[in-house]
């Protein structure tokens, strides 16, 4: 277990930027901590207090990083993971990292009934990355997405959409009569995608 909360830490460090002399500063350790910790092992475990402070620091759950497996219980409510990844808003941009689980989000299982009747298992919260659904979606937004909203169901609405393993948000109207797709952005600086076929429209979630 604890060389998988090294190996994790690492990854974390990688994928977000991070260097390890910045972290081991900012727990208050000297600056060679977190590279001692992951590559000699030395301290075997993180203690509680910084392994708390990273681990909301990166936004995981302090298991991630060795600490105990701790599922909370939350009465009439409902946890939706949060995955890692943006969905672009703005001249395109690939998504952050892969899509393993980031965190966890609970909501009101009525409220959420009365918003969707999708399954818990089919729902994520995803980041919006860019401008161009502005004002309805703005940078930095999270968004509930239902990954069983697909094409087969596709009707006027905000989608999540992969287009050239990009993900991005935008607007889709359907043309009732030839049922061809407008990609919108809600930003009027940004150009529409006119008259497209379906078929050429993977959509991701909506």
């Amino acid at each position: 277990m604890m060389t998988e909360a090294r190996a994790a830490l690492e990854r974390l460090c990688v994928e977000r930027g991070e260097d390890f002399a910045g972290l081991s500063r900012m727990i208050g350790r000297n600056s060679a901590y977190i590279q001692q910790y992951i590559r000699r092992g030395v301290p075997r475990r993180l203690p509680e207090a910084e392994r708390r402070t990273l681990a909301r620091y990166f936004g995981v759950p302090e298991a991630v990083l060795g600490g105990p497996e701790i599922e909370l219980e939350f009465d009439g409510m409902v946890r939706i993971a949060a995955l890692p990844v943006r969905a672009s808003a703005g001249p395109g941009a690939f998504a952050d990292g892969d899509e393993r689980q980031r965190s966890f989000f609970a909501f009101d299982e009525r409220w959420l009934k009365q918003l969707t009747g999708a399954a818990r298992e089919e729902l994520n919260l995803i980041r919006v990355k860019g401008d161009s659904m502005a004002p309805t979606l703005t940078d930095g937004d999270d968004i509930l997405v239902d990954r069983g909203d697909s094409k087969e169901r596709l009707r006027d609405g905000i989608y999540v959409l992969r287009i050239d393993d990009v993900l991005v948000v935008k607007r889709i109207a359907l043309h009732p009569i030839t049922r061809r797709v407008t990609v919108q952005s809600d930003n009027p600086a940004y150009a529409d995608w006119p008259d497209c076929d379906p078929k050429d429209i993977d959509v991701i979630a909506g």
